[in-house]
């Protein structure tokens, strides 16, 4: 199989990226506590992984309600951003660049979770249902548990959140990376206004879908402003489908997917964000992305585009020959192949990942994977 497709140089930002394969982000829970701080442990993992053209982080929450998930890292403390500084430094030694996705789980979290045990915040007071959270329930252990009842922002709460997203950003640059991907998808806070599901508001944030885009048109536009929009990124998650077992998945389904996301995507459009990533249904039987959809994304954003799903090294391939995509992420085969880039390059066969080791622990299912020859 031919992969030359991949290792042709592509354009992102103010960087030509040396090939066309990327980290996505991809939770691991392996911040350092009490602080949720970024470490040398995690600083080895993306060093690692540095093949890749471009490097995403795990999502990284910009404050700290924006948690919902024991152990995943910040970026909103003086510790976090210097954590992160040596995860940059070592991305930056072996000429990798990597951005940092900002995070805000919104009503995904528990009032374990929260500070002094208050409820989530959320753009409504509406529960979600069918989607888990993580809590420590001792010392390096934890447990799923559903999701606490939100309460609702209001109208000044959500200008401070832009604020905090804004906050994040620089804090990001100032950690070292090259820039930021904003976390709109997977039913998360940004995405939680996005959809008329979740979003009940009666103030300019909410009703029309012109209103329930205007916390995303904010936060990409206030943050572009602050470090440049080149150095700026943002993923969504449609989902088309018709099942209701798919509609309260972490998110909710749109009643016009293809309409929602591409008016979502002219904002991105609108502010020239340097990259579009798309994360495609990834479970089993998962609903295919429309080739339609997919041509008016090509049509309508002018920037880099990303997906991300269950791409094969052949099926990448296929899609970035159509000329539909610039970049593919691989999440499993990256988390188990640190050299990944190299094997597809070789044709080399891949690790098998262990799935008891993606969340949490220690090194081993994280920066113990061999390299190829192992």
């Amino acid at each position: 199989m031919n992969h030359h497709a991949y290792f042709t140089p592509a354009k992102l930002g103010l960087h030509t990226l040396k090939n066309r394969i990327v980290l996505p982000p991809l939770t691991r829970q392996r911040s350092s506590q009490p602080g949720n701080i970024a470490n040398a442990l995690m600083a080895e993992y993306y060093q690692q992984r540095a093949g890749a053209g471009l490097l995403v982080t795990e999502g990284t929450q910009i404050e700290p309600r924006g948690q919902g998930y024991a152990w995943t890292p910040g970026i909103h403390s003086a510790e976090q951003i210097a954590g992160w500084r040596t995860v940059t430094e070592a991305v930056h030694a072996v000429d990798g660049v990597i951005f940092a996705q900002l995070w805000h789980v919104g009503r995904v979290s528990h009032t374990a979770l929260q500070p002094d045990g208050a409820a989530p915040v959320s753009a409504s007071a509406v529960a979600t249902d069918r989607v888990s959270v993580f809590i420590e329930t001792a010392p390096g252990r934890g447990e799923l548990v559903p999701p606490s009842a939100p309460r609702a922002l209001s109208t000044d709460e959500v200008q401070e959140l832009v604020q905090l997203y804004i906050q994040a950003a620089r804090n990001a640059i100032d950690a070292g990376f090259d820039g930021i991907e904003l976390h709109c998808a997977n039913g998360y806070l940004v995405n939680q206004f996005i959809s008329a599901h979740s979003n009940l508001r009666t103030d300019q944030y909410g009703g029309s879908l012109h209103n329930r885009l205007r916390f995303l048109r904010e936060v990409v536009a206030g943050v572009a402003e602050c470090i440049g929009k080149e150095k700026v990124g943002v993923r969504f998650a449609p989902l088309f489908t018709t099942t209701d077992e798919a509609r309260t998945y972490l998110g909710m389904v749109e009643d016009d997917p293809h309409r929602t996301y591409i008016e979502a995507i002219k904002v991105l459009e609108d502010v020239g964000i340097a990259y579009l990533s798309i994360a495609e249904a990834d479970w089993d039987n998962a609903p295919a992305m429309p080739e339609t959809f997919r041509r008016a994304v090509r049509e309508t954003f002018s920037g880099a585009i990303i997906y991300a799903g269950r791409y094969t090294p052949e099926s990448g391939a296929q899609l970035l020959d159509s000329g539909l995509a610039d970049l593919v992420a691989f999440g499993r085969p990256f988390m188990a192949n640190p050299d990944l880039p190299a094997r597809i390059a070789n044709g080399w066969p891949l690790n098998a990942l262990n799935p008891a080791t993606v969340y949490g622990g220690d090194a081993q299912g994280y920066v113990d994977y061999p390299v190829y020859p192992g």
